[in-house]
């Protein structure tokens, strides 16, 4: 989608881990780049795992980055020839990148965002819902399940190869060494309180 308004708005990219957000972020940037539009990508400081100055597909598709200590720094890089700006990882901000995000498109420009949805748990991730709930856009992707091999729309944590527990800090940076993709049957958390209606 290529901007065809002076008005911005919001797209956001979530499901699990191994699902393909950042490649889909990185699409995204090569067509608008191919349109020739001002493209600012940020990530913040909290992800390293592949790379300090890039974001990085799980299959090593990469694009250099801006990394930020918080949302609010995104905001000194914006100039007046930016058409798009794109964050990856945006569960790892607090509720401020939500603000940030709206200033954003409110100023016309194309906001891109992705980010889990849900943690290890299963449970909402950070400013993601409410990302969710303003984008003019989202595609919710999965992964394919480990286990059984349906559409995964969770991620599994493992610790010693063993699913962790509900208690666990809920950010713990990692990839196939840690994680893995899971449908909602195979998704397990010991110690997770029960649903009751």
């Amino acid at each position: 989608m290529i901007k065809h308004t002076t008005s911005g708005w919001i797209e956001v990219i979530s499901g699990p881990m191994f699902a393909g957000k950042t490649e889909e972020l990185i699409r995204r940037i090569k067509r608008l780049e191919y349109a020739k539009k001002n493209v600012l990508v940020f990530k913040p400081i909290i992800d390293n795992r592949y790379s300090l100055s890039k974001i990085v597909s799980h299959d090593n598709k990469e694009k250099s980055s801006i990394v930020v200590n918080n949302a609010t720094e995104i905001l000194s890089y914006i100039k007046p020839s930016t058409d798009a700006v794109v964050i990856d990882e945006a569960q790892f901000f607090d509720q401020t990148i939500i603000r940030v995000v709206q200033h954003l498109a409110d100023s016309g420009l194309r906001v891109i965002v992705a980010g889990l949805d849900t943690d290890f748990r299963g449970e909402p991730f950070g400013p993601m819902p409410e990302l969710l709930a303003i984008a003019e856009k989202i595609d919710k992707l999965t992964a394919i399940c480990v286990k059984s091999g349906e559409p995964a729309t969770r991620t599994q944590r493992l610790i010693n190869g063993k699913p962790a527990n509900y208690n666990e800090p809920t950010v713990l940076v990692g990839s196939s060494e840690s994680y893995e993709p899971r449908s909602r049957k195979e998704h397990l958390v010991p110690g997770k309180p029960k649903q009751s209606l």
